[in-house]
């Protein structure tokens, strides 16, 4: 089966710095697959190179088998990369149904109607509002993201990244900072995104990843130093010494 995404000897140097050491990686369709290591261990930048946010100093990205080294950003989304990031990038002076009603439309292809309002296209309004109630924010779906509690606003953030209906979605710490009272509505919503998206899931809270991942791959100084299910890897006493400690 040809991989949803994959590396395959990623390196990224900053000067003489090697942060991404030769990482290959394969994710395959449909995974719950986690990406887990200590502080530093490069996992935001191996985020930042799939999406297109840095480049590679060597090796390659493949998206369903298909060469996207040289993409752009936006090319990437087109073809199917969604991400969320660790500290949101909303439109604050927006509301919910109005972020994600962008996002619809561009999808769509709706994008380039200056003159027309995207309120008066109904398929649009009725497709956001749609995920806004899946994503739990039917409620606050009127108000700007601003005065959204983080909670909330870390669902938006997830819920826009759907609208864009991505073959691959990648999710770099979901419930981070999120209040404990809240976590749960974060931690549902992730288990219940559709079977159909890949799901990449950077995190350090231990109870989301063994709850939610069929496959977990640890990085440790920037390589791949473990790969394997949730029982191997929270059994494996090499992991624990470098990442998971006594609480694993």
């Amino acid at each position: 089966m040809t991989p949803a995404l994959e590396t395959q000897m990623l390196v990224k140097r900053f000067g003489g710095l090697i942060v991404t050491n030769e990482v290959s990686l394969s994710v395959r369709p449909g995974a719950r697959h986690a990406l887990i290591g200590p502080n530093g261990a490069g996992k935001t930048t191996l985020i930042n190179l799939l999406t297109g946010a840095l480049t590679p100093s060597g090796g390659r990205i493949l998206l369903s088998g298909e060469d996207i080294t040289a993409t752009t950003p936006f090319e990437r989304v087109r073809r199917g990369i969604a991400r969320t990031f660790q500290i949101n990038q909303l439109f604050n002076d927006l509301t919910p149904l109005e972020s994600v009603m962008l996002a619809v439309g561009e999808r769509l292809g709706h994008g380039n109607r200056l003159f027309r309002p995207l309120a008066a296209d109904r398929a649009v309004s009725e497709e956001a509002a749609a995920l806004l109630e899946r994503f739990r924010l039917a409620d606050v779906m009127c108000l700007p993201t601003r005065d959204l509690p983080y909670g909330k606003q870390r669902l938006l953030e997830i819920a826009l990244a759907i609208a864009l209906e991505p073959k691959v979605l990648l999710l770099d710490e979901p419930a981070a900072g999120v209040p404990e009272e809240d976590r749960h509505e974060v931690l549902a919503i992730v288990r219940a995104l559709p079977a159909d998206v890949t799901v990449l899931l950077i995190e350090h809270d231990m109870d989301l990843v063994f709850s939610f991942a069929d496959r977990i791959s640890v990085l440790a100084a920037g390589r791949l130093f473990a790969e394997g299910t949730v029982e191997e890897i929270s059994g494996d006493p090499e992991v624990k010494a470098i990442y998971l400690g006594d609480a694993a």
